[in-house]
């Protein structure tokens, strides 16, 4: 792993940022409606609104107002929210967190189960496993969030069974019981299309890889099979999976705002939706921007990562 390599990757994860801090403030700008307004009301007069405009700046000219609002956010401060009267970053800080212990569980459990089936199912190729394995991963890439949030409340969480809570949120600082058994619903709706595209990359990447000829060489060698697949052909599956896994973080972050607002988890995708509802300007634009930071930095982590998997690619 070379400085040169990680230098490069960090500095367009830095170009990124900068970007999608303009176009999230440039976005925010072009809405209608006026915070000022939204603040004081419909009934608020003319001189009142004026005078609110200042306070908040947005007398100022677009690019004194973003350069503004870029200082604040590198310090973190984010502003004040429009509806909840409340610093932006303490409001997003708390979502954050418990979207955070939402995906962190969904994507562990997911890269624990998803890698093994797909290496099973090459190891496997033709077989009952590896038929039942693909029915899975299409029956899970296929179906929408929603579609199987709503099967996992009917029949796991519905009053037939009542196996688990319908929603909800437990912290887990508070009670790791209550946190885990109100996190299995939705980590599992998460998990469900994660899971189908892993494995199905780990399992075209394995099969292509078993066929190799340093494969065939090594069987050749007298190795044993479970010494080839743990230490050649597997750890030359990993990278193309780490890349998929940090692609699906972006279908993560999308889903989790589904997901949160069925299961009634108080994360960023529910706080984002009673944002856009009520118009909360400050709060969207930050939500937005640490959403794109969060991908943006699984990005990056998933460049050294293959990295050090492959090192072909350390000087591309």
């Amino acid at each position: 792993m070379t400085l040169g390599y990680i230098f490069r990757r960090l500095m367009a994860v830095i170009l990124v940022l900068f970007v999608v801090t303009f176009a999230v403030f440039a976005i925010t700008m072009i809405l209608p409606g006026n915070a000022a307004v939204m603040i004081l009301g419909e009934y608020g007069t003319e001189e009142a609104v004026a005078a609110m405009e200042r306070i908040l700046g947005l007398d100022k000219p677009w690019h004194i107002q973003y350069i503004d609002w870029l200082v604040g956010v590198l310090h973190g401060d984010f502003g004040q929210s429009l509806r909840l009267s409340l610093p932006v970053a303490d409001v997003v800080g708390d979502a954050f967190w418990n979207s955070a212990s939402l995906a962190i569980t969904a994507l562990l459990s997911v890269t624990i189960i998803a890698i093994p089936l797909g290496a099973l199912a090459a190891i496997k190729r033709g077989s009952t496993a590896d038929l039942i394995i693909g029915i899975f991963s299409y029956i899970g890439a296929s179906m929408p969030e929603f579609v199987t949030a709503t099967m996992l409340l009917i029949f796991v969480a519905g009053p037939a069974l009542g196996l688990l809570p319908a929603g909800g949120f437990i912290a887990i600082n508070e009670s790791l019981g209550g946190f885990t058994s109100h996190v299995i619903l939705p980590a599992t709706t998460l998990g469900l299309v994660l899971t189908a595209h892993i494995s199905r990359q780990v399992r075209s990447e394995m099969s292509e890889v078993l066929s190799s000829d340093y494969i065939r060489a090594a069987r050749l060698k007298g190795l044993s099979e479970h010494r080839v697949i743990r230490r050649h052909a597997l750890p030359n599956s990993l990278a193309p999976a780490v890349a998929v896994i940090s692609l699906d973080i972006g279908y993560l972050l999308g889903g989790i705002i589904v997901v949160e607002e069925i299961f009634a988890w108080p994360g960023l995708g529910r706080l984002l939706i009673y944002a856009l509802e009520n118009r909360d300007l400050p709060v969207i634009q930050a939500i937005t921007l640490v959403l794109a930071t969060v991908y943006a930095l699984s990005n990056f982590l998933s460049d050294i990562a293959i990295a050090i998997l492959d090192p072909r690619v350390r000087y591309a």
